[in-house]
């Protein structure tokens, strides 16, 4: 491609699309327009309505009027927003010269922002509406051998299930789109591509945005399952207490101490660092913390033993090589368990 076709490519108005698309929903810079859909409605609707009823007398004037306005007033009464209020009109102002300009920034409210924002809130906030009935059913069948299957099978179906939820989310939504722009006819193929590129790199950045946040909490989740199934009461944090590894849940012993229960794919932390020792857990009457791990291949006897000795315990896939070679190790074996174990070492300590 020579030099002043990619000039051309890189100033194609449609480009706009997707800059239009990140300005409406940055809300650092600007004001969050995007995530308001009955506004982004409003202002779509507006700007079209002018287009048609003003018969090219000073159209693109009103347009710009109009969407001042419309930012304006809702805006009025948060004075804090002000600046970021005015950025975006002037940058709109000085982005949108003509009425093709116009067309694209509509178009990009319309069949961008709307159905994105459409499509991000279907997708789920968590895992648990994928995992929590088939997580009873595996533990009603099969009670404590099945711990270790409903642990894996929570982070696995989870995971599956959100990305699932995204990929019919997408492609609905960007067959739709490609179907209104096939039907624009002056609308150029080309042109089509870039809006359509547009539309599925803000979903992607968005969709990230929402894995980022629902990473970590699947595991966290599963000890609260677990407990509640076994109707087992949890207890408040030591007040003032700070772990090295982070615990999920605490429940309280018959001797009115402490076990803390975390779930982890690995233990990964700074874990050489640990600084808790057995009298700082005595001070907070914290008997043990009990880890549950699903991927224990870099648990090494190193971290075992330094852990261990800090009334840690390692719960591990029944199965594990890890679990045999440490419960075969008389330097280890008093750190590790099988998962299955879990809830009936949790009752001998509380009853």
């Amino acid at each position: 491609m020579k030099a002043t076709e990619i000039i051309t490519e890189i100033q194609n108005k449609w480009h706009n699309a997707y800059w239009f698309s990140r300005m409406l929903i940055n809300n650092d810079k600007y004001v969050a327009v995007g995530k308001e859909p009955k506004l982004l409605s409003i202002i779509a609707s507006s700007l079209r309505l002018i287009g048609k009823e003003s018969k090219g007398k000073n159209t693109l004037s009103l347009q710009k009027q109009t969407l001042r306005n419309i930012i304006e007033e809702r805006y009025k009464k948060t004075s804090s927003k002000d600046n970021r209020v005015q950025r975006m009109l002037n940058e709109l102002d000085e982005e949108i010269r003509t009425l093709s300009d116009m067309e694209v920034f509509i178009l990009t409210c319309e069949n961008i922002m709307l159905p994105l924002y459409q499509a991000i809130s279907n997708i789920p906030s968590d895992d648990k509406e994928y995992t929590l009935t088939i997580a009873k059913a595996y533990l009603d069948i099969q009670g404590e051998e099945g711990l270790a299957t409903v642990i894996t099978l929570w982070d696995n179906l989870g995971i599956k299930g959100c990305l699932t939820a995204e990929r019919t989310e997408i492609v609905r939504a960007f067959t739709t789109l490609r179907v209104l722009l096939t039907k624009d006819k002056s609308i150029s193929e080309e042109e089509r591509d870039i809006v359509l590129t547009s539309f599925t790199q803000e979903f992607e950045r968005r969709a990230a945005q929402k894995r980022k946040k629902r990473a970590g909490g699947s595991l966290e989740d599963v000890t609260d399952f677990i407990l509640g199934y076994y109707k087992i009461k949890r207890a408040e944090a030591p007040s003032h207490f700070q772990a090295d590894l982070e615990v999920d849940n605490w429940v309280k012993t018959k001797d009115g101490w402490l076990i803390g229960i975390s779930c982890k794919r690995t233990i990964r932390e700074r874990w050489k660092n640990v600084s808790s020792s057995k009298e700082i857990y005595s001070r907070f009457k914290v008997k043990h913390i009990y880890h549950v791990v699903t991927f224990d291949e870099d648990l090494s006897d190193e971290k075992l033993t330094l852990l261990g000795e800090q009334r840690q315990i390692f719960y591990l896939p029944d199965n594990s090589r890890r679990l045999k070679h440490a419960s075969d190790h008389v330097g280890l074996k008093n750190y590790v368990r099988p998962i299955s174990q879990l809830i009936n070492d949790i009752r001998k300590q509380i009853k």
